[in-house]
């Protein structure tokens, strides 16, 4: 019967396994007679270390718009490429902007905590009248002025709550200016508030010494940024993927449980709290507190809400047209737990509140950064660290919504734009920001046309800063946790930490490595335990290559592996083996005495079952891209070993790197030219015996 499915070998025409053996026999005459290997042109030195620099850090040709242009729009296409708003606000219209309206006031929701009910309503009126909604939803949803999780965040940062509000306000604005991302929301997150919170209280205490504190944040948030740009100036975004997305659904969860852990002390009402992140720290801490440091108020108002909280988001998840009510039920819990703490004044019984928050947009911190001392390596080191994975986080949200929308988005140039709005954002008193799942997910849904949303979340931020935050004072901190704790929620993503399971057991120890590094360390082991088990996976792949051993299925010149294939059968005198990986130094040893163990088990198979010797060994070399002198080195001791065997060695569809090395090694003259063929199948017709071939 016909077989389509390929297990990665050589490439033969689909009907010939419905052809009679005359047909082949022509065919494969017609097709292969008096054709040998080719070898491509030689390329210079600076030819091919130009073209190996092309594909490396140019692969998609940035330079192709400005081939053939005048100076003038070679400047304008320079001035589009840095700031991208120039190109799509040509095209930009009064529809587009109702999208991003809608879409910028919810987001906007997902950043304030609490504002004023007659300016609620105000905006409200003012919204539906200019956008024209009608449906109850939208004018619920657009009037979601007021919520919830930048003083969280800030909170989660050991910072002051109006550090965050300020990282929603400035680099947004930038971001729109520079980002490809039609759908991405910027402020702060969960992840990097906490990487960064849990790496700074190592150097600097926040409570003994807080404006220290907030310098050594404002300079690791300038050496993110600092990071983020030049790895987009010199493409270099590569280097981010060598975070897998296994290790990243591992790193996402155990930050969302040692997030969630971190919230009991605002959900308990705890006074006293460890400052470490690791779960058995912080149960000794919640447990050691449990006769004297609970509050009973705090936990009515944390669990209640929580539950009420969540409850939204299963009845979103189950119905999406119904999402804005998960984006509106923060809003009502802030307002009615703020209520209640003002009328029974909560917090003389204990319940913790936000308090006063500094008035006014971001001042100026140039000068509060370090630019020398020992803090300076140590806001780098920082720096480094949280940019790298702020940046993951936002390429990644990026291209998921990108793919939603059909549309491309640059990663190099978003990198760019990343870091350049946390330089800007570090000299005016905010701490790293970057893409945020939750806030893009109900911008897309809200119906973000462009990056204009941002802009108008950052003027709603502006507002609040300057107009209402005195209103945030009976703010009890048990909500923001239930806040925090229901957005992290989501970042457990066990269905596809199952499909992990089901597809690749190594990436499921790479996610499993990186979540209870996170989980029963820090935040900083499980991020160093998911890379170093991501290296490992790809040095075990490099260094340990699969290698296949070969069969003729019945009735036609296909050979594919064995393991896959039953039914193909082995050539007697033959032995055929596959190489499915470049042959560097890291592996050419190890494919070398791999192949000598094929050949040592099928001599000993031989002798048992009394079967012809082997003759020939063929070493199939199409999924071999590319080799080195070590390579060629384990090649030459490979043909030793079998001329001792008195075995000789046949190469089969070298490509046009390997076999180019090889010329230039003379290992081809070593071989023999007529021992190197196209495919297998010529391989076995010039070699195996006549009463062998099953053609």
């Amino acid at each position: 019967m016909p077989r389509t499915v390929s297990d990665g070998g050589e490439d033969f025409d689909g009907d010939v396994c419905s052809q009679t053996a005359s047909q082949r026999h022509t065919d494969s005459t017609h097709h292969h007679h008096g054709y040998k290997v080719g070898f491509p042109p030689a390329k210079g030195v600076f030819a091919e270390f130009a073209e190996g620099v092309k594909e490396t850090f140019f692969a998609d040709d940035p330079l192709r718009e400005y081939k053939d242009q005048p100076r003038s729009k070679k400047l304008w296409l320079s001035l589009v490429h840095l700031f991208p708003v120039l190109d799509w606000s040509r095209s930009y219209t009064f529809g587009k902007f109702k999208g991003d309206l809608v879409a910028g006031l919810t987001i906007a929701s997902l950043c304030i905590p609490q504002v004023a009910g007659r300016l609620f309503f105000l905006h409200a009126a003012i919204t539906v009248q200019l956008v024209g909604l009608s449906t109850p939803a939208c004018v619920l949803m657009v009037s979601t002025l007021i919520l919830h999780q930048d003083i969280g965040y800030a909170k989660l940062a050991n910072l002051q709550p109006h550090v965050g509000l300020y990282s929603s306000f400035v680099p947004p604005l930038i971001y729109a200016l520079m980002g490809s991302s039609r759908d991405i929301a910027i402020g702060p997150v969960a992840v990097v508030s906490l990487l960064l919170g849990t790496l700074l209280q190592e150097e600097i205490d926040p409570v003994k010494n807080p404006l220290e504190y907030s310098r050594l944040a404002f300079t690791a948030t300038f050496f993110a940024g600092i990071t983020q740009a030049m790895l987009g100036f010199f493409r270099l975004g590569f280097i981010i993927e060598f975070l897998s997305h296994a290790a990243i659904v591992g790193f996402m969860a155990g930050a969302a449980i040692t997030i969630a852990l971190q919230q009991l002390k605002g959900l308990l009402g705890i006074a006293k709290f460890t400052k470490k992140s690791d779960i058995i720290s912080v149960m000794e801490s919640v447990w050691g507190n449990v006769q004297h440091g609970w509050n009973w108020q705090t936990i009515l108002i944390g669990s209640s809400f929580l539950a009420f909280l969540l409850t939204t988001k299963y009845i979103a998840k189950k119905n999406k047209k119904l999402f804005w009510v998960s984006a509106i039920a923060p809003l009502i819990s802030v307002v009615i737990s703020t209520f209640c703490v003002y009328i029974t004044r909560a917090d003389k019984q204990g319940v913790a509140i936000v308090k006063n928050i500094k008035q006014g947009i971001n001042p100026p911190s140039f000068d509060l950064i370090y630019w020398s001392g020992p803090y300076l390596a140590k806001g780098f080191r920082i720096g480094v660290v949280s940019g790298m994975v702020a940046l993951t986080e936002a390429i990644a949200i990026g291209r998921t919504f990108a793919a939603m929308k059909d549309y491309q988005i640059d990663g190099n140039k978003e990198m760019v734009a990343l870091g350049t709005m946390n330089i800007v954002g570090s000299m005016t008193s905010c701490y790293v920001a970057t893409g945020s799942f939750s806030r893009s997910a109900v911008n897309y849904m809200a119906g973000c046309k462009t990056a204009v949303s941002n802009v108008v979340m950052a003027i709603v931020v502006m507002l609040t800063l300057l107009l209402i935050t005195p209103l945030f004072k009976y703010t009890p901190n048990a909500i923001l946790a239930s806040i925090i704790i229901n957005a992290v929620v989501n970042l457990v993503d066990y269905e596809t930490a199952y499909l992990i399971w089901k597809v690749d057991k190594m990436d499921f120890v790479a996610l499993l490595g990186a979540f209870f590094g996170v989980v029963f360390a820090s935040v900083e082991y499980g991020l160093l335990i998911a890379v170093a088990i991501s290296l490992g996976k790809i040095l075990l792949q490099v260094t340990r290559p699969r290698t296949a051993l070969l069969g003729n299925l019945p009735r036609t010149t296909i050979y594919r592996n064995v393991e896959q294939y039953p039914e193909a059968t082995k050539v007697p005198g033959v032995m055929i083996v596959r190489v499915d990986s470049a042959i560097y130094f890291t592996n050419s040893n190890y494919v070398k005495e791999r192949i000598l163990r094929w050949l040592r088990d099928e001599e000993e198979q031989q002798q048992e079952q009394k079967l012809s010797k082997t003759e020939f060994l063929i070493v199939e070399l199409s999924p071999v891209t590319d080799i080195d002198t070590s390579g060629i080195h384990a090649l030459e001791e490979l043909l030793k070993a079998l001329e001792k065997r008195k075995i000789q060695l046949i190469l089969a569809n070298p490509g046009p790197a390997v076999i180019q090395k090889l010329r230039s090694a003379k290992f081809t003259d070593l071989i023999g030219d007529d021992k190197i063929f196209l495919s297998v199948g010529d391989a076995v017709k010039k070699f195996a015996p006549k009463s062998s071939l099953n053609v």
